[in-house]
């Protein structure tokens, strides 16, 4: 076990029996609110018998307050029991993407475009690609800004900017785990929060109530509690308080339709608030030391005497919840006929929103980006051995140099790493065998550029490079519905490249076996014009291919072009591959080999 591994296993062994302790709490106050409601029954039975009325009402609120205690002790009990389960949920993740299996969490692939410049042929979005890997985005704007970052560069100094909040970052496992586990809830909620809330504040119902109402909110329930008390000393007051009590029951259920378009939207929402409020409230009160957290966290900052965004949150999530309890018979009825609930939480509502809509909309944004290089301090976290890009200022001029480079999708124990620096040439002409390793080393150059870009560590020992516009040409595929056929497709995004070699000097391509859908003879003489073309525009990048002839390119353009090749070792028939990258063209090929083990053999005469 790598000491990662023994960190989530311990943590998850310590909340589990949390856990433990708190399901069996939850458990007992189940059966305490079950003897509270048969025990009370027989005593308000008893206390009917004794024709009291003042002992009845006693009675009743003392053992509805009772009840009402215990479901909410029960319900605090509640919350700190799903906190932890989402909080082992968080640790499970991590131990079951260690083993190799599927994240949890988005995975991407609505963001999958096969007309991306690269995010398709470098298995960025969808089902165990990069995305997926580095995902821990819960909000639709966390993931969506997480994507963004893959999707194209940032600029250098933003890119300076996430390595730092990852460096802080990575070693605060605890607070982490934490911050996960407030916003789990979240993971399978497909609502956008933020655009609900956005829509919802614009919402003509927010016109609810008039100055009379506001008033008598305040007045009403204070008259009644007076008389239901003088009701003990003043029989006659009991007339009054049941008068007043009918006036404020019948009075909520004239405005039940109303009120129940103004709740119907929200109600469902309440907890889900309340998750942001915690994970909020945990940035608020963290003392940041890096410029980059510490201004994500500024963010959050109110002007002085002003309530911090967290409380705003659970304000609004409170109201919310309180607003809920109309939904339950016996409790809404209580509570309008002394309080006149409904009208009090909906209005309640409506001045939280004239006072917070701005400032709680924007935190969503401010919530994304730590969700966002939170996933990127997961990622180092979880790869000890991958290290922070150096990003260098000119793309026309500066070059890639890349020590123990390797594919960070491929399981650790198959990794082969690579050397690479492309100071005295433009263009990598990499030839080599079949399955030898072309193919994977222009993703493994790429893909940790991707990393790079948005601010992530990178497998290697030494990384450095531009910020170049990244280009590919690798997954090519037909299109029945265009009735587009595979070299249609291979031209049409060959255009595309040399169209952005044109246009971008800062282009950077990679280039996998092009013109694959046509006759070995157009095959060679079409890639070799292409080649030529990249050269003419100062392209810089990088071209695998089958074609040995192609390697005669660096005698004509010895500045520009350079040999590399993978090749193979054949040891009593057997085929062995080191994946290591050298520098020249490849000498041996292996295509009659592997024909020859499916039982076709080339140099057989054919009678």
């Amino acid at each position: 076990m790598t000491p990662t591994s023994i960190l989530y296993d311990q943590k998850y062994q310590e909340i589990a029996l949390t856990v433990l302790k708190l399901n069996k709490q939850v458990n007992t106050l189940s059966l305490s609110r079950l003897f509270v409601i048969v025990g009370g029954g027989a005593l308000l039975f008893y206390t009917f018998q004794l024709e009291s009325l003042p002992l009845v009402f006693f009675s009743f609120f003392a053992l509805l307050f009772l009840f009402a205690y215990l479901v909410r002790k029960q319900s605090k009990l509640e919350l700190q029991k799903n906190y932890f389960e989402a909080y082992l949920k968080v640790l499970a993740n991590e131990q079951a993407m260690a083993e190799g299996k599927s994240n949890m969490y988005d995975h991407g692939q609505h963001f999958e475009d096969g007309a991306h410049p690269y995010s398709a042929d470098m298995d960025v979005f969808g089902s165990y690609a990069l995305f997926a890997q580095i995902n821990r985005a819960t909000t639709k704007q966390g993931i969506d800004l997480l994507a963004s970052w893959l999707d194209k560069p940032l600029q250098k100094y933003q890119i300076l900017l996430n390595q730092e909040a990852t460096q802080e970052l990575e070693s605060e496992s605890e607070w982490i785990w934490d911050f996960q586990a407030k916003l789990l809830a979240n993971l399978n909620h497909k609502l956008d929060i933020k655009a609900f809330l956005t829509n919802y504040f614009q919402d003509r119902n927010f016109q609810f109530g008039n100055g009379f109402m506001r008033f008598y909110i305040k007045a009403g329930p204070i008259l009644f509690l007076l008389a239901l008390a003088g009701s003990f000393f003043v029989p006659k007051l009991a007339g009054i308080a049941t008068l007043l009590g009918l006036f404020h029951i019948l009075w909520a259920l004239a405005k039940a339709g109303s009120v129940g378009l103004f709740s119907s939207r929200i109600d469902k929402i309440g907890g889900v608030l309340g998750s942001y409020a915690e994970a909020i409230q945990s940035i608020e009160r963290k003392e940041w030391k890096s410029s980059s957290m510490l201004g994500i966290a500024g963010e959050l900052k109110q002007h002085q005497g002003a309530d911090s965004i967290s409380l705003a949150f659970k304000k609004l999530a409170g109201l919310i919840n309180n607003l809920d309890a109309r939904n339950n018979i016996f409790v809404g009825v209580f509570f309008n006929l002394f309080l006149l609930w409904d009208f009090r939480q909906v209005l309640a509502i409506v001045d939280w929103k004239n006072k917070y809509e701005h400032e709680i909309l924007n935190s969503f944004d401010t919530l994304a980006k730590v969700e966002a290089v939170t996933s990127l301090a997961i990622w180092k976290r979880n790869h000890p051995t991958y290290i922070d890009p150096i990003i260098l200022d000119n793309p026309l001029q500066d070059k890639i140099n890349a020590q123990g480079l390797y594919h960070p999708l491929i399981p650790i124990n198959q990794v082969v790493a690579n050397d690479y620096n492309s100071m005295d040439h433009r263009i990598a002409l990499v030839t080599g065998s079949n399955m030898a390793g072309k193919s994977t080393f222009l993703r493994t150059v790429g893909i940790n550029a991707i990393l790079a870009y948005a601010g992530a560590a990178v497998a290697a020992t030494a990384f450095q490079l531009p910020i170049y516009k990244l280009i590919s040409y690798m997954r090519i595929k037909d299109n029945l519905n265009e009735s587009t056929s595979t070299f249609k497709a291979e031209l049409n995004r060959m255009k595309f490249i040399l169209d952005t070699v044109s246009l971008h000097s800062d282009s950077f391509f990679l280039i996998d076996e092009m013109l694959r859908g046509t006759n070995s003879v157009d095959k060679y003489l079409g890639s070799r014009a292409i080649i030529k073309k990249l050269v003419r525009l100062n392209g810089k990048g990088m071209v695998a291919t089958h074609d040995l002839q192609l390697s005669s390119l660096q005698e004509e353009f010895p500045r520009d072009i350079k040999n590399y090749h993978f090749d193979i070792r054949v040891d009593e028939g057997q085929m062995l591959f080191d994946y290591k990258l050298k520098i020249g063209e490849c000498k041996i090929f292996n295509a009659s080999l592997l024909l020859k083990g499916i039982g076709v053999d080339i140099n057989e005469n054919i009678e």
